[in-house]
């Protein structure tokens, strides 16, 4: 059975940028753009009508911007993932967009087949985007309140209570990037049982995804700004 397409919001006040995405996804089997929008109320309303898995989310917009846009669309039950389209001397947004619950990053001047590979990195909840800047501006997130400091709505908590040693182990290289391969490579487990482990964070943590992970990695002391 051919798994279902990935369902994508394209939100961007330029509409070369969404036509360019658009006719790029439209090339793909495992993609497809289900609406678009031009502003974040739009965004809002959109993500509500049509159910996407993926917003991809310009952040600078007319009215209401894509922080408080992905704010309001994450913050509800079965809520889509945010990735959002940023620049990395915009440092301010990016923590913005983190607490607001966003689950990854892409960078404008990417190449688009680089964004296509990002919205589904996203969409399997593996959301680290360019590992090296994404944990700096982590290391920084959690290191200082930074504008905007208010917990974003399902915020992983600090206490990390009750998980197990395994679990810690398993966390610690959440928080250095690993994927669960790697991780079952290194805890010399399968990888059914490290996707098991992961599992069992999301939910003793109450983490919707890995950024929210690594996150949780930092606050507890388990990786250093250095990895």
């Amino acid at each position: 059975m051919t798994p279902a397409a990935v369902r994508v919001l394209l939100v961007d006040d330029q509409p070369l940028v969404r036509s360019g995405l658009r006719v790029l996804i439209g090339e793909t089997a495992d993609l497809e753009v289900v609406a678009e929008a031009g502003t974040g109320e739009e965004a809002v309303e959109r993500a509500a009508a049509h159910g996407p898995d993926v917003v991809v989310m310009d952040i600078r917009m007319p009215g209401m911007d894509g922080i408080e846009a992905t704010r309001r669309i994450t913050g509800g039950p079965a809520a889509p993932r945010v990735l959002v389209l940023t620049t990395f001397d915009e440092d301010e947004h990016v923590y913005g967009a983190l607490r607001a619950g966003a689950s990854g990053f892409a960078v404008k001047d990417m190449a688009l087949e680089d964004i296509l590979a990002a919205i589904r990195v996203v969409a399997a909840g593996d959301a680290l985007i360019a590992p090296g800047v994404t944990r700096r501006l982590i290391a920084d997130f959690v290191r200082g309140p930074g504008p905007g400091a208010e917990r974003a709505p399902g915020r992983a908590p600090r206490a990390g209570a009750g998980i197990t040693e395994r679990e810690r182990e398993v966390l610690t290289l959440v928080g250095r990037g690993r994927s669960n391969q790697e991780i079952a490579e290194e805890l010399f487990i399968s990888v059914a049982t490290a996707k098991a482990h992961v599992a069992r964070l999301f939910g003793k943590l109450g983490a919707r995804d890995r950024v929210q992970l690594v996150i949780t990695a930092y606050e507890m002391g388990l990786v250093s700004p250095s990895g």
